[in-house]
């Protein structure tokens, strides 16, 4: 996967303004979540480093939306492009990925 690092400082800079906005410390947000409170530090410094498993449940946790789009998979015996919406845990190929929060409603 590949993401901009201007992707990894918009992921970041929105966790922690949702985190704020709904006046949750990292401990409140840590409990609400099912994550760490280090995780939460992590991920609100440096979100490259973190699991993608546990910011999709972060970003679920905080009512934000996570999605991966644009996910292609070629195969050298044929010419196949396809995009997959999938869950964390089924990203098995690299490709081009583009990352968007944003609050749900």
């Amino acid at each position: 996967m590949r993401l901009q690092d201007t992707d990894w400082d918009a992921l970041a800079h929105t966790l922690q303004m949702e985190r704020k906005r709904q006046k949750l410390s990292r401990e409140q947000a840590a409990a609400v979540c099912g994550v760490s409170t280090s995780f939460i530090r992590d991920a609100e410094s440096q979100p490259e480093l973190c699991s993608l498993g546990k910011m999709v449940r972060l970003t679920n946790g905080l009512g934000l939306s996570f999605n991966l789009t644009g996910l292609n998979q070629h195969r050298a015996d044929e010419q196949l492009t396809a995009d997959y919406s999938v869950p964390a845990h089924q990203i098995l190929a690299s490709g081009s990925v583009q990352l968007n929060t944003r609050v749900t409603t």
